[in-house]
């Protein structure tokens, strides 16, 4: 093929046009519309329940709606860089419309995401407006939560006091568990078989079964040492039970994670297996695993509030004994929100714990 013929079929090829924003501005347009639309539906449902609502309940209210229109402003964005699009596509400026157009959609996205958002918390304010008032009347009556409030959050105390108590012996009795099963040899058979054998069991039975047991058994039982011990220090130990069988297999799986010349190297420096482990091994492995035992404390917060199975007043027997005193539900609501408000930043320092180990990986770091 000449040199002329090629240029002729190049000459031939028109260059593609760029994508088009208008379909995607009027949905955002739109998506953006009814979301604010609904959510101010929801919010005058909400605002009519209130008797003789005051000044600032109703200013926040228009503010609350005010916000739940944000979403047009990219939506007018989107349509704006539409009409850019198009004027460029016509003057022939390719490079430029495909810029707009890119600019558009991705208005247009976050005008959509935000207008889902804005549903999906107008939802949940039509749910809690439901029914004339009837489900906010029964988890969220303000009074009662300004009334019992204190009361519960004492009882509180103690479910924090049980998880702090029970997570020092779950990461101690877990490693033991841990290097028990790690135990090298034929003469460490039985041992490793009884690690085995605790940690498969734990693991399978429920949590509030072994509560169960060990708060109403051990003291029926005339156990020596353990009938005098508290329903608190019972609960305890139920607890490191049930978990430690859980962080025996987080230390295990941190310990076989490194690599095999650690071992190697630290035993030919002439270092005893227990100096070995204490030394060089478990460091490692416990910076590894920290993430997983973060979520493991989470877990057991939760869990300290099945201790009211073995008559431990916590949080959760106490709100459940005032809400059966006033018929409404909005003591253990309280409790709710205060599990919420200790487990969430927890949650949240696992995730910086996790993305750290990332960037420290990625930058090639151990």
């Amino acid at each position: 093929m000449s040199i002329g013929t090629v240029r002729q079929s190049r000459a031939r090829v028109w260059p593609l046009p760029a994508p088009r924003v208008v379909p995607a501005a009027v949905l955002a347009i739109g998506a953006s519309l009814v979301a604010g639309l609904c959510a101010t539906a929801a919010l005058w449902s909400l605002h009519v329940l209130v008797t003789a609502p005051p000044i600032w309940l109703g200013a926040a209210f228009t503010l609350g709606a005010a916000v739940a229109f944000l979403p047009v402003v990219p939506a007018v964005r989107s349509a704006a860089y539409a009409v850019r699009r198009n004027a460029l596509q016509r003057a022939a400026n390719l490079p430029e419309a495909r810029v707009a157009a890119a600019a558009g959609r991705d208005q247009a996205t976050v005008a959509v995401s935000y207008s889902v958002a804005v549903l999906l918390c107008a939802a949940a304010v039509a749910f809690i407006s439901a029914n004339d008032g009837a489900v906010a009347e029964t988890f969220l009556r303000i009074e009662y939560i300004q009334e019992f409030w204190w009361e519960i959050a004492k009882a509180f105390w103690v479910n924090i006091r049980i998880a702090v108590g029970a997570e020092v012996l779950i990461l101690v009795f877990g490693l033991v568990f841990a290097i028990m099963r790690l135990l090298p040899g034929s003469a460490w058979r039985p041992v490793r078989g009884l690690a085995i054998v605790y940690i498969d069991a734990f693991r399978a039975l429920p949590g509030i079964i072994v509560l169960y047991l060990v708060g109403f058994g051990l003291p029926l039982a005339n156990v020596p040492i353990l009938q005098n011990l508290s329903p608190m220090w019972l609960a305890i130990a139920a607890l490191t039970l049930s978990y430690s069988a859980y962080t025996a297999e987080a230390y295990r799986a941190g310990i076989e994670s490194i690599h095999p010349s650690q071992w190697s190297a630290a035993r030919s420096l002439g270092l005893p297996l227990s100096m070995t482990l204490s030394t060089v091994i478990v460091p490692q492995a416990f910076r590894r695993i920290v993430p997983v035992l973060m979520s493991n404390f989470i877990g057991l917060q939760k869990d300290t509030a099945l201790v009211g199975v073995m008559g431990v007043v916590d949080a959760f027997l106490q709100s459940q004994i005032i809400a059966g005193n006033i018929f409404n539900l909005t003591p253990v609501v309280i409790v709710s929100i205060l599990f919420v408000l200790i487990t969430v930043p927890q949650t949240r320092l696992v995730d910086f714990i996790i993305a750290r180990d990332q960037a420290r990986q990625a930058r090639g770091g151990s």
